[in-house]
């Protein structure tokens, strides 16, 4: 039997995981974060959640256009964001989905180490773990340590004015003013959730167009309605 050493948990490294233990490998699984990874718990999962929820407010935004109203009013003045709740549901649900992988990841077979490794040789891993450490040989290892978000050195994230896109999901309460820097498709999530929500955005840009690197027509459909919903 192959033994297979893969070191980190997220999408890269949880799907190799469970393929080698479907081809017969003993597998081991060393991650320090939490299952998932960065897109699970940090990154995709939680902004299509909140942009889901940013959906709604764009349909209650329109409601009035097709008649609808509440009490008099209309429907998107009758609604208030609580956005501390709104985070509270993006991150459990990032929990829940991790929860599932690390039982696919158990009834599959593979052992799952929380620690964090490093390379000891060619053929061996040395996980850190609780108590100590703990020595895996191996015939394969796969290294897929995943992303952490880039950070500048005059506006290092403090949680609290500068946020970068692991820290956001701690805010209680919807910004006056959300200033996002970076229009690429994590930037673009932001700015067009947080404009939903009821922020004033600005979206900075490197750029001539938002999502640089994407299909032109797209990213000009996308400025479009940016800037029809008031994001400078």
């Amino acid at each position: 039997m192959t033994r297979v050493v893969i070191v980190g948990g997220g999408p890269g490294g949880y799907e190799a995981a469970l393929v080698a233990s479907q081809l017969g490998g003993e597998v081991t699984l060393i991650d320090r974060d939490g299952l998932g990874g960065a897109a699970v718990l940090t990154d995709c999962v939680p902004s299509k959640t909140l942009m889901a929820t940013a959906e709604v407010m764009t349909s209650m935004q329109s409601a009035s256009e097709l008649g609808l109203t509440i009490g008099g009013g209309t429907v998107q003045h009758a609604i208030n964001v609580n956005l501390g709740l709104v985070n509270s549901r993006v991150l459990e649900l990032a929990r829940a989905q991790s929860a599932d992988i690390a039982q696919n990841l158990a009834s599959s077979g593979v052992q799952v180490i929380s620690g964090t490794a490093r390379l000891e040789g060619p053929n061996a891993v040395v996980a850190t773990i609780e108590g100590g450490q703990q020595r895996f040989d191996a015939e394969v290892i796969l290294l897929a340590t995943g992303t952490r978000p880039r950070e500048l050195p005059d506006a290092k994230p403090d949680g609290e004015r500068i946020l970068n896109w692991k820290q956001v999901y701690s805010l209680e309460q919807v910004p006056e003013h959300l200033v996002v820097v970076g229009s690429g498709v994590t930037g673009a999530e932001f700015a067009s959730a947080y404009n939903a929500l009821g922020a004033k955005v600005t979206l900075v840009s490197s750029r001539d167009m938002v999502l640089p690197g994407q299909d032109e027509e797209a990213a000009r459909v996308l400025q479009d309605v940016f800037k029809r919903r008031g994001v400078d």
